[in-house]
């Protein structure tokens, strides 16, 4: 049989493998949370150790070895260790989450609590600036707190200076690390390996606000964000060319630390679907967005083998022709739930153009919420539905949420597994 780095090479050129390819972890946006990840772990009945947090906004627990090889896993991620507060995953301390789980947590993970039960997170773990991130009482992850300039005057602000201290090069440092996983992986493992460091999330809704830097500036609201691509376009315009010129040089030094060892690479999060509809016209994709996501595809289908994953929440069926254009290989995490993105027509009409790396089950109803018979169902069927002809990577809609079951998760994995020994 194939190995798991041979059948993610074939789903990747739409090729159908023996097995469907099945992911957990190997990217932001693919992963669980800790609290879900410790009563996987237990009903797994692996052995009893703390779950580590490795991206600390959306609480995502670290998917390790014994996990991957109970699930029959087939993907690893590779990253610089850096996480979206600006702050290294290295080092480990105790921390309680708030539903009374005790995780490891990078060392420079500080956190102040208010008097309502708010939790905070501080950027680059700096606990005399003012915090980046904020979890209410009862809350699973952190969210964004906007600071920056309250009021913009397109004569005084400057969109070079305002973001100087987002984007960042990877450093020597950061990079022989990523080397030393990367060959780790390729010399002694069989797994398919994904880059999970997001290269150029422009606009992101989960960068703007700037998470890792102490002391934004600029345009940091959202809304204002979205207004500004209308009222002063050109200071939009400085900020991607900024993220990608960053993302061109961190391409290139991905590529001499990895080559062609790594197959597919994160390159953008940025959402352009809600629940309802499109977060913006097409005009203002292929206006703002669209010239720029081409240029790093074309860099990487020039000089790499890689296959570009992008991820979109949300009804973003009609922007698909404009991602084909763009050059983009992967599309997560092919929200079915969103208003028009049918699943019949998404394999039917772009499941030879785009890899589907997700979309196996709804993570806002049926995972979390469903019974196990509705969570069994549903994933066969659509297993059935994108695996046929390749190009489709079995993974959840989006991260698997705190409140989901054991019983839900096994649910979900029992499926994946009578659907490969069917075949």
């Amino acid at each position: 049989m194939a190995s798991s780095r041979e059948r993610l090479n074939q789903t990747l050129n739409h090729i159908e493998p023996e097995e469907v390819v099945v992911d957990m972890g190997a990217t932001p946006i693919t992963g669980i949370n800790a609290n879900a990840l410790d009563r996987l772990r237990k009903a797994l009945g692996l052995e009893e150790r703390k779950v580590k947090i490795n991206e600390p906004l959306q609480l995502l627990g670290e998917v390790e070895e014994d996990v991957r090889q109970a699930l029959h896993l087939d993907c690893v991620e590779i990253s610089t260790g850096m996480n979206m507060f600006g702050f290294s995953n290295e080092g480990r301390k105790p921390w309680t989450m708030q539903s009374g789980l005790e995780v490891d947590v990078p060392a420079a993970f500080h956190t102040t609590v208010d008097g309502t039960g708010r939790t905070y997170l501080y950027p680059q773990g700096d606990l005399s600036v003012p915090p980046s991130g904020m979890m209410p009482k009862g809350g699973f992850f952190f969210d964004n707190i906007t600071r920056g300039n309250i009021e913009f005057d397109e004569d005084t602000n400057s969109a070079k200076e305002d973001f100087k201290d987002d984007f960042s090069v990877i450093t020597e440092k950061q990079l022989k690390e990523l080397e030393r996983q990367c060959s780790y992986y390729y010399s002694n493992t069989e797994y398919g390996i994904v880059y999970s460091g997001a290269i150029a999330s422009i606009g992101d809704f989960a960068i703007v606000p700037g998470p890792s830097v102490k002391h934004p500036k600029g345009i940091r609201n959202l809304p204002d964000f979205m207004m500004a691509h209308h009222i002063c376009p050109d200071y939009i315009h400085e900020v991607f060319e900024m993220q990608v010129e960053t993302g061109l040089k961190n391409a290139e030094l991905i590529r001499q630390a990895c080559g062609d060892k790594i197959q597919a690479v994160y390159i953008s999060g940025t959402d352009f679907g809600t629940q309802n509809g499109p977060f913006m016209s097409l005009d203002s994709f292929r206006e703002f967005y669209k010239p720029y996501y081409k240029r790093i595809n074309d860099w990487v289908h020039k000089n790499t083998n890689w296959k570009t994953f992008y991820h979109t929440c949300g009804a973003v069926m009609s922007f698909l022709p404009d991602f084909y254009e763009a050059g983009m290989d992967i599309l997560n995490p092919v929200q079915l739930s969103a208003k028009g993105m049918d699943g019949k027509k998404l394999k039917e009409d772009w499941g030879d153009k785009f890899v589907f790396w997700g979309g196996g089950i709804d993570t806002q109803h049926t995972l979390p919420f469903g019974t196990p018979e509705e969570v069994y169902r549903e994933v066969t069927q659509r297993l059935e539905l994108f695996s046929k002809g390749g190009g489709f990577v079995f993974n959840t809609t989006h991260n698997i949420q705190s409140p989901t079951s054991a019983e839900n998760m096994m649910a979900m994995f029992q499926a994946v597994r009578d659907f490969k020994n069917r075949r």
